[in-house]
């Protein structure tokens, strides 16, 4: 199940399937003949007018274009929404069990009829906002593919691979790995049996390497670890009918065709899925006292119009070295003008090594108060400081959003999977105050 990949964080690539040498036309995008009578189709990520540094495009080389296909009919969205307001606000410190996969035999379910919304804010018709969804699956998608309208997909597989083909390739991605399916590129996901992961979505921004500021040049997510598939095609005809699955303004629609949309068999641009390895996150921290601010972990992130502000970062508390004297090493009790979202891939996570689970997630909204519960506090107070490994075998990550976030019906009530008993793991904090003694 190998897979060949080009490496480079928003390259200007270019890939065609060994089968069919030349099929690149040689300078131009648009001949009036393509070699191997193909059709030129441009994939736009990004309005034509753009700065250079933020266009993105890519030209395909396909056997069919997109457009041969029946009129797009609605389709049932499931847990999948944008509505923002079916329940009233909750702002708790709220925590979930690892999200239940249904089996297979009782309720087959692949990745889009997995899909479920657990919180988010904005609205994608306005090109302004994010969502998180769950995805538990345990079946493939077969002769289905999807495509997202309104955003970009950061997907985050938990436990179980995903073989991911797309337009521009095939993508084998593994827990502890992340991929990025952007906006409008058509994909179908195959799964081994029993599936289940976190997704990222975001509207009217694409992602983008942090700024490194006085890191220097080189350190955090490097652009060489990025991985770009290169291409395959297959030239099937599918008589039963191929579904090309769109999500268009929140809601999912089913079009028709009589062949496999992965008929590219050539390709050139900078608008391209993509892999990333967590393992491969070069980790910055404090060699001295204190913490740096978890923004340090930072992987990828898509920016608002304010400077310095994301509409959502993807960051990562992998493992490490910590060494920080006379501190208080775990994350400190916090109040943030950010919502912050948590999963774990595998593990336990340094500031509750009880509750929070693998497959499990968290939410501390806006000025929620959050931070180490009472175990973590007493034994981190009372620690030996000596340099010690952080996080090994763990992997937990953060989706931080300057937007206000809202929990759906699906996350407070119908997935049953809400802990409520998770602010006890705070009433043991005791005062510890004493005005005699500094």
């Amino acid at each position: 199940m190998a897979q060949n990949y080009m490496s480079g964080f928003g390259n200007e690539h270019v890939s065609e399937d060994p089968r069919c040498p030349g099929a690149l036309p040689e300078g131009q995008n648009n001949p009036q003949v393509c070699p191997y009578g193909l059709y030129a189709e441009q994939l736009s990520g990004s309005a034509f007018t753009c700065p250079r540094p933020t266009n993105r495009r890519s030209w395909l080389y396909r056997i069919l274009p997109s457009v041969c296909h029946k009129p797009f009919q609605p389709l049932q969205e499931g847990h999948l929404t944008h509505s923002w307001d079916e329940v009233e606000p909750d702002p708790n410190q709220l925590r979930w069990k690892p999200f239940e996969i249904p089996k297979a035999p009782q309720n087959k379910l692949d990745f889009v009829s997995g899909l479920h919304t657990l919180c988010g804010a904005g609205e994608p018709r306005g090109r302004h906002g994010i969502a998180v969804h769950i995805f538990v699956c345990n079946t493939s998608m077969l002769d289905r593919c999807l495509y997202n309208s309104d955003g970009d997909f950061l997907i985050v597989p938990q436990q179980g691979k995903l073989l991911i083909t797309t337009e521009f390739g095939k993508m084998l991605v593994e827990p502890n790995e992340i991929c990025v399916i952007q906006q409008g590129m058509r994909f179908s996901v195959e799964v081994f049996g029993e599936t289940r992961g976190y997704i990222l979505e975001v509207y009217g921004a694409h992602f983008e390497l942090p700024d490194l500021g006085p890191i220097g040049a080189n350190g955090l997510a490097n652009p060489r670890d990025f991985l770009v598939p290169v291409a395959w095609y297959e030239d099937r005809q599918v008589p039963g009918g191929y579904t090309v699955i769109s999500k268009y303004q929140g809601k999912l629609f089913a079009a028709q065709q009589d062949f496999s949309p992965f008929n590219v068999v050539a390709w050139h641009g900078n608008y391209t899925p993509y892999k990333y390895n967590l393992e491969n996150f070069m980790v910055i921290n404090s060699v001295a006292f204190d913490h740096a601010d978890p923004s340090i972990f930072t992987v990828l992130t898509a920016k608002s119009t304010r400077p310095g502000v994301a509409i959502a970062d993807f960051v990562i508390f992998p493992p490490r070295w910590g060494v920080a004297n006379n501190t208080f090493r775990p994350p400190y009790y916090h109040r943030n003008c950010m919502s912050e979202f948590m999963g774990l891939i595998k593990g336990h996570y340094e500031a509750k090594e009880e509750g929070f689970q693998p497959g499990g997630a968290s939410l501390h909204s806006m000025m929620t108060p959050h931070g180490p519960d009472a175990d973590c506090f007493e034994k981190a107070s009372k620690a030996k400081l000596e340099p010690e490994r952080v996080a090994e075998g763990t992997m937990a990550f953060m989706f931080e959003s300057s937007l206000s976030m809202a929990v759906t019906k699906w996350g407070l009530k119908t997935s049953n999977r809400l802990d409520k008993n998770y602010y006890k793991c705070w009433e043991p904090l005791k005062s510890h105050f004493n005005p005699n003694r500094r």
